[in-house]
């Protein structure tokens, strides 16, 4: 098991859990796995991004290998870039939707893959060594590469948004300037809440987690639809022209059968989570449409697209994978293909959804010790005590955070008042604990 990447890359806050040695470590590590490789890097906007990229650099360089900085730039645009510009590796200095004090590192294989498992693991195993090449490696910026990731955005779509107003939230984070850019370019009018580059601020109150100000932003403008990405930009949840907040599922459910009804979904199947809602299971299945359940983590919705080749995955938290245009989930890409979704069909996003939601209870619950917990035999009896009950109705999942220290519990059933009771139950045993 890796002892420092988690569910998406390593993930700390800055100067307690992730340090300088540790993102010097992570560079170098590569250039003992790879004789000299190139490699990009990237961040958000945070305080601590250019601390960090500047030391991820240094052992890169200090191992022989070369380093090109594009500076601020969505985790899609590292992707796209290390595969479409034939880097070795790629790397994005994001703690994603966490807060301004956390920052984290994430890996691209040459295809724009994010590391497996197993490949972390191997990886770390060189943590403990340094090599240091005779010569050294070259570092240069080039933020003019960026160019060619807002180009693949633009190229994504056939469609123009003239006549569309679109509410935009960047979370104070790496999209804050190339999405509002993209939609403009497109035709479409933007209304901008925290576009701009204030790592202080970022996800604080705003983006994808907070998505309070962009509904009232849709609603005092009257716009068509608004969308809200969280630091890096990977994560998208949208708000309709009537003010209906839609997360990962019901852009999925969107997405999926769109694509079926354009004979794009392969084999007419479509990746989810264990979070993802059966009421979408349930109309997925009603429109031919076959849901695979994945363990909660982008990378592992990712990993079992690859394995059946199929082309559409996505995660309630708002990642989603379109394998036809992206290697990784990409918000301003499904935001851009929803639009194009609505401008096609000419329907607003509640026309197109369809679906009856059954009841989810969401908590999260800051924890000491995400483990002891997840390994208590009360906590354990509880949860299958309560499965029973609900069952065949209702579910229960509780999980450890792969990114912060926390505990997150779930309980979907068709009573709303019961799934908040159980769920309740759930967390004062955990709070005792």
């Amino acid at each position: 098991m890796a002892k420092f990447f988690g569910t998406d890359g390593i993930r700390g806050e800055y100067g307690k859990t992730l340090t300088s040695d540790i993102a010097f470590s992570v560079g170098n590590a590569l250039t003992q796995i790879k004789n000299k490789p190139k490699v990009i890097i990237g961040h958000d906007t945070r305080l601590s991004a250019d601390v960090l990229t500047l030391a991820v650099s240094t052992g890169i360089v200090q191992g022989g290998g070369s380093v090109i900085d594009v500076k601020t730039i969505p985790t899609a645009g590292i992707s796209f870039l290390t595969q479409s510009e034939r880097f070795d590796f790629g790397i994005i200095i994001t703690a994603s939707h966490n807060p301004p004090a956390y920052n984290g590192i994430k890996i691209f294989d040459c295809s724009g893959k994010k590391l497996s498992d197993s490949e972390e693991e191997f990886l770390e195993e060189f943590f403990s060594t340094t090599h240091t090449d005779e010569f050294g490696g070259t570092y240069q910026e080039k933020i003019t590469l960026q160019k060619k990731y807002i180009l693949h955005l633009l190229h994504s779509t056939d469609v123009k948004f003239d006549g569309m107003t679109v509410c935009l939230d960047a979370s104070n984070g790496a999209s804050f300037k190339i999405a509002p850019n993209v939609f403009k370019m497109l035709g479409a009018k933007v209304n901008k809440i925290a576009c701009k580059h204030n790592g202080a601020k970022i996800n604080k109150n705003c983006g994808s987690l907070h998505i309070e100000s962009l509904q009232k932003k849709v609603l005092s403008t009257g716009a068509d639809v608004g969308f809200a990405f969280d630091g890096d930009a990977d994560r998208v949840m949208a708000v309709s022209g009537s003010g209906e907040v839609y997360d990962g599922d019901k852009l999925l459910y969107i997405l999926a059968n769109y694509m079926k009804s354009q004979n794009s979904l392969f084999a007419n199947s479509v990746v989810g989570t264990s979070h993802t809602n059966s009421g979408i299971m349930v109309a997925l299945n009603r429109n031919k449409i076959n849901l695979i359940r994945t363990d909660i983590g982008d990378k592992y919705v990712i990993e079992a697209m690859d394995k059946m080749n199929l082309s559409l995955g996505g995660e309630q938290s708002g990642h989603i994978i379109i394998k036809n245009y992206a290697q990784t989930g990409d918000g301003i890409l499904t935001a851009l293909k929803i639009c194009e979704i609505m401008k096609k069909t000419n329907k607003t996003l509640d026309q197109l959804f369809d679906a009856k939601l059954i009841y989810q209870e969401n908590i999260n619950l800051p924890v000491k010790d995400k483990f002891k917990i997840m390994n208590n035999e009360s906590v354990t009896a509880l949860s299958n005590k309560i499965s029973n009950e609900i069952a065949p109705a209702g579910r229960v999942l509780i999980r450890a955070s792969g990114t912060e220290d926390k505990i997150r519990i779930m309980v979907e059933y068709p009573d709303r008042h019961k799934a908040i009771f159980y769920a309740n139950q759930i967390k004062s045993l955990i709070e005792k604990i």
